[in-house]
């Protein structure tokens, strides 16, 4: 069946929507776009809707919430994140000037973070709803004059736009990146996590094995403490016995000085008992000189005189023993 020839009547069409066209930001609005989103990155923390909110926030402080929706605030941060990279890191063999490009300065401070606090923070406000709407609206065609079987049939919407559902394609983008975005951050982190506990699983390994040389290091030393030990508790039993050997000694030596001076005074006692006794002697054959004595008391006084000569020899050997 063709439709070519029925003709459409009584067809309304809705005022047009704005976000069919892009506003174009001053200079100015720029540097405050890109100081707002570097100062309230807090806002996109990757939530559902939160990218949403957070431009609506920063597009309401702007006073830019009646020319531009939130997807195409965020399609103009994505384009000159990607403009900034492109002429920040550009491919090997081509030239870029990135002075032709006047935000490349705004924006290389922007992603060295330099611009943190160069805004005030600002908070969501999701009660408001002054703000363009984020869809087009579709616009109702009603058919007539149709054929009977279309006539009964339901009203067709038309979108005038091709691309109805492209907001929502995009901030479904921006969503996907975000999440792409934290995964990411979370991969890095749980990475240098892994590395830094195989780092403190080589270094405890390291540590272990220190502690088992230092035990035995400890163990040697032990040793060695107890060997000195003994080494100085047999010095100490070797000096008690010099020191006993010793004092013996010193007792003996006393002991041959006291019997040497006995022997002393025994020998001078001696002497004098000899020189008393020669005066003696020598006294009697004096006397026996002198008066003659008859001659059988010369023949006594002879054996006499032998007597007390063989007494002298005895009693010197006696002396020389002493």
């Amino acid at each position: 069946m063709d439709f070519r020839d029925h003709s459409y009547t009584n067809t309304t069409y809705d005022h047009l929507n704005p976000t069919d066209f892009t506003y174009k930001m001053s200079a100015k609005e720029i540097e405050d776009f890109v100081n707002l989103r570097v100062s309230n990155k807090s806002l996109f923390s990757g939530r559902r809707n939160a990218s949403m909110w957070g431009w609506r926030a920063i597009l309401k402080h702007m006073n830019l919430h009646h020319k531009m929706t939130h997807a195409q605030a965020s399609k103009k941060w994505e384009n000159m994140k990607k403009r900034y990279k492109e002429l920040k890191n550009p491919p090997e063999g081509i030239k870029v000037f990135p002075e032709s490009w006047p935000h490349f300065k705004l924006m290389d401070d922007a992603m060295e973070g330099r611009l943190e606090s160069s805004a005030p923070i600002l908070n969501m406000d999701r009660n408001n709803i002054d703000f363009l709407p984020n869809k087009p609206k579709r616009r109702k065609l009603s058919l007539i004059n149709s054929v009977p079987s279309l006539t009964s049939g339901p009203e067709i919407e038309v979108s005038l736009n091709g691309d109805e559902d492209i907001d929502e394609e995009e901030e479904e983008k921006e969503d996907s990146h975000e999440m792409d975005r934290i995964m990411q951050e979370v991969d890095t982190e749980r990475d240098m996590m892994d590395s830094e506990r195989l780092v403190m699983e080589r270094e405890k390994q390291v540590m272990e094995r220190e502690r088992m040389v230092l035990q035995r290091e400890r163990a040697v030393l032990d040793r060695e403490i107890a060997a000195v030990d003994r080494d100085r508790a047999s010095l100490e039993r070797e000096r008690a016995m010099i020191e006993r050997e010793k004092a013996m000694l010193e007792r003996e030596r006393a002991m041959v000085e006291r019997d040497r001076d006995e022997v002393s005074r025994n020998r001078l006692l001696l002497e004098r008992e000899k020189a008393r006794l020669e005066r003696l002697s020598a006294n009697k054959e004096h006397i026996a000189a002198e008066e003659g004595a008859e001659e059988g008391s010369e023949v006594r006084d002879s054996e006499d005189g032998d007597r007390r000569k063989k007494f002298l020899n005895l009693f010197e050997k006696l002396i020389e023993n002493f």
